[in-house]
């Protein structure tokens, strides 16, 4: 995938190793080629709405009061699940297996076969160690126990709550392939992953790893780790399959009506991993009226938020979407819990998400990080999170039904 390209300026040779690498040669020119490269960038497969400048600028006094502060970080500790390796050295009954292992971070196994999605181990999501969003929770298990047994892993673009640095350094310690969307293959070279073991993916192209399908699908977001922002490389959803069982991870996406047609391409799914956290509640929902699964002439409001992440009930409409328009399947919600990106309280994302998914008749996985379990038998959604949070002025939601205590984690908290 490399090649002879535009000179390496020194300012690009002084930046730091963790902005990673600009495409080049036969890389540079396979992006060019893309069908959904244009005028000198990559873009999405349907517009995006632009903040307002003066609408952040204006929301800022009241969420950085105290009172706004204080939800957006749990009260006492995360629980992580404790005797994640043991459970993992188990093999899956049903042939597939989900382990939530923080933010986007999660291990599939599939048919006898370990992938890891978006594996991000480092103590904070940033290029720097000094500074950016911290981790709330420790990692359930260390990356390295992991690695010896990966086949595959799968990265959804090159964001840095998404693609870390250190963590791929450890990886390529692994006989792991690596699955990215096109360009993301410059920065893992540039770290130190042999070319032979990338996987580099368009929209819609595959790949075979040890008997497993992995294809690149849509999404609707934006990509870069550098001072420049230049769109060269892609963002993704991606599709696996065993030829059995069927599992799709969102990455990072704005709600799309593309889901439909991913659903109707590669699903329906055993299990989906969807982003619902990080939103605004300044980004309406601009398909809240729209029929699931159909297309739509919805337009976002250019004073609106990007559409470039799911609230919690656009991450279901997603899964609702992906599985033929009813439901079906698991949910279980990803891209929340671990760090605090955005000013909503920090057990807002999963709670809405249980709390529409039973509304929807829709099974939703609610597993503590690091805690494995296996779609054809997802134990009932419980709110572990309450334990923990600060309890919401109004306090919280019935839960229904009653679910049963679990004293573990209460002993946890």
């Amino acid at each position: 995938m490399t090649g002879a390209g535009r000179p390496t300026s020194r300012l690009v040779k002084l930046r730091p190793a963790a902005f990673g690498a600009d495409p080049v040669g036969a890389r540079l020119e396979r992006i060019l080629a893309s069908p959904n490269y244009r005028d000198g960038a990559f873009v999405n497969p349907v517009g995006a709405g632009v903040a307002a400048s003066g609408d952040l600028i204006r929301s800022l006094p009241a969420n950085l009061r105290k009172d706004a502060r204080l939800p957006r970080k749990p009260a006492r500790p995360i629980p992580v699940h404790p005797t994640t390796l043991a459970d993992l050295a188990r093999p899956a009954a049903s042939g597939l297996r989900l382990t939530w292992l923080g933010h986007s971070s999660v291990l599939a196994e599939i048919g006898g076969r370990r992938v890891l999605f978006d594996p991000v181990w480092g103590e904070r999501c940033s290029p720097f160690a000094f500074a950016g969003p911290r981790r709330m929770h420790p990692a359930p298990v260390p990356l390295s126990a992991l690695a010896a047994g990966l086949d595959a892993v799968v990265i959804s673009h090159d964001h840095y709550d998404h693609l870390d640095m250190p963590s791929i350094m450890e990886l390529v310690r692994s006989d792991a392939v690596f699955a990215v969307p096109l360009g993301v293959g410059a920065h893992l070279e540039h770290w130190g992953v042999p070319a032979d073991r990338l996987r580099e993916l368009d929209w819609h192209e595959s790949t075979e790893v040890g008997g497993l399908t992995l294809t690149a699908t849509p999404a609707r977001h934006f990509c870069g780790r550098g001072l420049r922002g230049r769109q060269q490389t892609l963002w993704a959803s991606w599709a696996v399959t065993d030829g059995t069982h069927r599992v799709f991870h969102s990455g990072d996406t704005g709600y799309f009506p593309g889901f439909a047609a991913i659903g109707a391409d590669h699903g329906p799914f055993d299990a989906t991993m969807i982003q619902i956290g990080a939103y605004s509640e300044k980004w309406p929902d601009a398909h809240a009226d729209c029929p699931p699964g159909q297309p739509c002439d919805c337009v976002p409001d250019p004073g609106a938020w990007p559409d470039i992440h799911m609230t919690p009930d656009e991450g279901l409409r997603a899964h609702l979407d992906l599985q033929g328009g009813t439901p079906g399947g698991v949910l279980l919600p990803i891209h929340w819990g671990t760090f605090n990106l955005a000013f909503h309280p920090w057990a807002e994302p999963g709670e809405r998400t249980m709390l529409a998914a039973h509304d929807a008749g829709q099974t939703c996985a609610t597993p503590r990080v690091g805690e494995p379990f296996e779609p054809a038998a997802t134990p009932p959604a419980y709110p572990w999170w309450r334990e923990i949070a600060v309890t919401p002025s109004r306090g919280w939601a019935p839960w229904p039904p009653l679910a049963p205590a679990r004293e573990d984690i209460a002993a946890e908290a």
